[in-house]
């Protein structure tokens, strides 16, 4: 079975107290909004303290049209992308030895926050001494399921090719699509919820010959689920001045319904039961979602604690988000042979599920 072998995350430069984010926003919306202040409760009852941003919250106070932004996105996503591919090779709390740049075969780049062609990951490898024969298989627009996505393409990928190395790697900068006049409830949810942040996989596949130190995460198999129909789900409406979001009220009861079928069926054909499962990755959507999540899977508060430190710390980060918390599971002490599930939702609508199980 393909493992994780190494993981890391970075947090962009400003860390943000949830309460000056409100305040900000309350000043932006003021009489925007009818009844602002009931809104703006959302604030306060998401279970988030602390987010991250690549930009200062002040900056946020002037008008920066999408050519500005997405410019800052590209040389921003580039840097983070290199610190964060660094840390993860250099990883010595999971690694025997730090790998070289140059023994990686593929690099998936996951993200949905801003555009650029040539894809980030090509220009990346200006700056790490990468093969110019590695594979680059980008992935745009799959949101809050990149992560989990990401992973599952790896896998695919070192199930072809046993011997391989991969990197997924996930940056979204979601505060730079922030929309100060658009007085949508999407936007001022957006606002509540999304932050900044990178993370990074190492995925090796059967052959490939990397000793890790500690029990690790390998890949039994993956499952994705798509919805008919669900365009205006969650996702992008792309404007003249930019990306504005489509955040849908339906999502916890959607969650509610169609996961837990979904979820049953995979764990089914893998012949694993739910109870077998002791760890439980899930991406931190909002509180709503993680409730749902405990809601159609019959799992207790307990097994969502990791994602909820996680969604209190750093918010909703889109893609990475999902990873932040697979880092938490791989850094406390876990006894080889536990199953484990990481699942993610995004655009599409869509689910990607993958059952883990830990070894050396």
């Amino acid at each position: 079975m393909p493992k994780i072998a190494s993981i890391s995350t970075f947090n962009p430069p400003y860390s943000l107290d949830q309460k000056n984010i409100e305040q900000l926003t309350k000043e932006l919306f003021q009489d925007k909004i009818p009844q602002l202040d009931r809104l703006l409760k959302v604030f306060e009852n998401g279970d988030i303290e602390t987010r991250y941003f690549c930009v200062p919250l002040e900056w946020h106070q002037t008008n920066h049209s999408f050519e500005e932004r997405n410019n800052l996105y590209i040389e921003l996503a580039t840097k983070y992308s290199v610190e964060v591919i660094q840390a993860c090779l250099q990883n010595i709390l999971f690694l025997e030895q730090t790998i070289d740049p140059n023994d990686i075969d593929a690099i998936i780049f996951v993200s949905s926050s801003g555009i650029s062609t040539p894809s980030i990951d090509a220009r990346v490898m200006n700056h790490l001494p990468f093969s110019d024969r590695m594979k680059r298989i980008p992935l745009w627009g799959l949101g809050c399921a990149g992560g989990a996505a990401g992973i599952s393409r790896a896998f695919d990928y070192c199930k072809a090719h046993p011997s391989a190395k991969v990197l997924v790697v996930c940056v979204e900068l979601c505060s730079l699509t922030f929309q100060p006049n658009d007085y949508s409830k999407s936007n001022l949810i957006g606002a509540s919820l999304f932050a900044d942040g990178a993370a990074c996989v190492l995925v090796a596949g059967d052959e490939a010959k990397i000793s890790s130190k500690k029990p690790v995460p390998h890949i039994v198999n993956t499952a994705s689920k798509w919805m008919p129909n669900s365009e205006d789900v969650m996702g992008w409406d792309v404007k003249n001045n930019g990306l504005h979001v489509v955040f849908s009220q339906s999502i916890p009861a959607i969650i509610s319904t169609w996961l837990g079928p979904f979820i049953d069926e995979f764990l089914t054909e893998q012949h694993i039961t739910q109870k077998q499962l002791v760890n439980f990755v899930a991406h931190p959507g909002g509180k709503k979602v993680l409730e749902a999540y405990e809601k159609t899977l019959n799992i207790d508060f307990q097994q969502t604690q990791i994602s909820r430190d996680v969604l209190k710390q750093h918010g909703n980060m889109s893609s990475p988000t999902v990873l932040y918390v697979l880092e938490q599971f791989m850094l406390k002490e876990t006894n080889a042979m536990d199953y484990g599930l990481l699942v993610a939702l995004g655009p599409g609508f869509c689910g990607e599920a993958l059952l883990l199980q830990w070894g050396d």
